[in-house]
């Protein structure tokens, strides 16, 4: 029998078995992103949080997590997270919390890492339609030339300055990205935040100026530390963002920023590096193509609704 809990906030009778469960699908899969001692992933932060019992009472085990961020993407589609605990999967946990979910949601987007066949089985139980492929691409340093970037006339490269350059690369984004579900909706607080964790470094944030001092381009990298399940165990280099305002893309800058960041993590002694883009966007994934990255993973988003 399944015991549902909805929890707008995690209490602490919960959080020990949450943090549990997220560590043993992360020895299993490579994923979520979390530490034993760390905060959770951002990706779980607010309400809504559903847990699925396995019985009721004392003795009852949690089989499996979901989050319901109900304030949506930029879009104003929730978006849910749902984790079956791998000592209990394949016993119908996964397709009873899914129901649950989406008895709660309407316009819904669904993420499934790794595009799992089991996944893609029960979105076609439920009728969901496989709305958005994210692609995780990797390439190895040692492996590739990268040359030093070829900046377009005009331009200039520096480094992230904090406390003085938060707005603009605020503005870049929000031109840069008003198509994207997520990064459209990256804001001043979320720059702040990002800040002042642990893995920020300003030194490998890259910003493009043109010849009146305008930041029209960036790229922002970040480190990951050693995951055991995942990229053999080492710490790896990410392109983290790059941003171009469509008043200067078309002459090269996006590959240029790309250079300096791939340079840079290099530099810093990183073997493995990787970046997400997004399966449909074919003219940045040819530029990654080009630069030595092929898809090593597949994360995809099932819809229930527009």
């Amino acid at each position: 029998m399944h015991n549902f809990v909805w929890a707008e906030e995690l209490g602490t009778e919960h959080l020990d078995d949450i943090r549990a469960l997220l560590l043993a699908a992360r020895t299993a899969d490579g994923r979520p992103d979390i530490e034993p001692d760390g905060p959770f992933p951002g990706e779980f932060s607010g309400p809504r949080h559903l847990l699925c019992f396995d019985g009721d009472g004392p003795a009852s085990e949690l089989v499996a997590y979901a989050h319901l961020d109900v304030r949506g993407d930029a879009f104003g589609r929730q978006v849910a997270e749902l984790i079956v605990h791998p000592a209990y999967r394949r016993r119908g946990h996964g397709t009873a919390t899914l129901g649950e979910v989406l008895r709660h949601a309407d316009r819904l987007r669904i993420w499934a890492h790794g595009d799992h066949p089991g996944a893609a089985r029960l979105a076609e139980r439920f009728g969901l339609t496989r709305a958005r492929e994210l692609l995780v691409m990797s390439a190895f340093s040692a492996e590739h030339e990268w040359s030093e970037p070829r900046l377009p006339e005009g331009i200039g490269l520096r480094t992230f300055v904090p406390g003085q350059d938060e707005q603009a690369v605020i503005d870049v984004n929000a031109r840069a990205f008003d198509w994207h579900p997520e990064q459209s909706a990256f804001d001043m607080k979320a720059l702040r935040d990002a800040q002042r964790e642990s893995w920020f470094d300003a030194d490998g944030f890259f910003l493009a100026e043109n010849s009146e001092g305008r930041v029209v381009g960036f790229h922002w990298t970040k480190v990951h530390p050693a995951n055991p399940s995942r990229f053999g165990g080492r710490p790896v280099g990410e392109v983290y963002v790059v941003g171009v305002d469509p008043d200067a893309q078309g002459g090269g800058l996006g590959r240029a920023l790309t250079l300096a960041g791939l340079r840079y993590l290099r530099q810093r002694g990183l073997d493995q590096l990787i970046l997400y883009v997004e399966g449909d966007n074919t003219p940045a994934v040819a530029v990654y193509r080009k630069l030595g990255f092929e898809t090593v993973e597949t994360d995809v988003q099932y819809a229930k609704g527009s």
